[in-house]
């Protein structure tokens, strides 16, 4: 009788779709790697063209900078005028969608899947994340699955967002929390080009 690395024994059934599974897992980190090799090479406009055309739904005049780590790729939406800075970490595994004319600063991480610490089996948790438009997320801020950030808000750098954030609100710390609200009434600029060769 075969049996999984927890013991439990397994049906002809069940070890064929360990196996699919398996090879379907290694198939994917094989892509993901490639893209994260080709996610360093300087130019915007073949970035851009890469990405779109393995799925991310990425609208124009947006960037995303180089070095950035991307999970689930199909799974990621980005709105016009949306600069990713360079390092951050995108997941698709539960849905990312990022609005228009957000700011998101390098090393930024968000996540749309974690473990659940109380399952037996330490399974993923996985749920969405959505950032409205006119956002800024400050360097090395941290998002984590089933958050919704609000129009126009505010993540401080180094930030732990674990709750939702409000329209204009400004949260930091570990967890964030309110610090202030940004005073402004209509959000109408637009972020710009991006640095040529990030």
């Amino acid at each position: 009788m075969l049996k999984d690395k927890y013991g439990k024994k397994l049906t002809t059934e069940q070890l064929a779709n360990k196996l699919t599974n398996r090879i379907s897992a290694i198939l994917e980190e094989t892509a993901l790697w490639f893209v994260h090799c080709l996610s360093n090479v300087p130019s915007h406009t073949f970035r851009r063209l890469l990405y779109g055309l393995i799925g991310i739904k990425i609208a124009k005049k947006s960037v995303i900078h180089r070095g950035t780590t991307l999970y689930c790729l199909g799974g990621i939406q980005i709105g016009s005028d949306t600069i990713v800075g360079e390092k951050a970490t995108l997941d698709g595994r539960g849905r990312l969608t990022i609005g228009n004319h957000v700011d998101i600063a390098s090393e930024v991480m968000i996540y749309t899947s974690q473990h659940n610490l109380n399952d037996s089996d330490f399974r993923a948790q996985i749920a969405p994340v959505s950032i409205a438009d006119y956002c800024f997320i400050g360097p090395r801020a941290i998002i984590l699955p089933g958050v919704t950030i609000g129009k126009g808000a505010v993540i401080a750098a180094g930030a732990v967002v674990t709750k939702n954030v409000a329209e204009k609100e400004i949260v930091a710390g570990v967890p964030a929390k309110p610090i202030g609200k940004r005073l402004l009434d209509n959000f109408n600029y637009f972020l710009g080009r991006a640095r040529l060769f990030r």
